[in-house]
């Protein structure tokens, strides 16, 4: 697994930032608008913002004072491709099984 994926599934890993992310996949939110839902301090908010967007997952654009968020959709294909693959990994492991017991039974 490359570091990029790595990243990314660590920064999945927390309830926050894994919120985060789903609160994005409606659209662009301004910080403040992502950290209300959350009980914690806004610095303590925004060091998870730092994670999701060293991973690469999101992006921030400053417009005056107020700081926008939104998905950036590569790192979320690129998840997206590995867990494919890997469904179409075990799907195939599955139905090989499933036969070899299938054919087991009949004998």
């Amino acid at each position: 697994m490359d570091n990029h994926l790595h990243s990314s599934f660590h920064a999945l890993g927390d309830p926050t930032r894994l919120a985060v992310i789903e609160q994005l996949m409606h659209g662009p939110a301004t910080v403040s608008a992502l950290a209300e839902p959350h009980a914690m301090a806004l610095p303590s908010f925004t060091k998870h913002l730092g994670v999701l967007e060293r991973a690469g997952l999101i992006r921030s654009a400053k417009k005056g004072r107020v700081r926008t968020c939104f998905i950036h959709p590569p790192a979320i294909h690129a998840i997206d491709d590995w867990l494919t693959n890997r469904r179409a990994m075990w799907e195939g492991r599955l139905d090989r099984l499933a036969s070899h017991l299938a054919s087991s039974r009949k004998d």
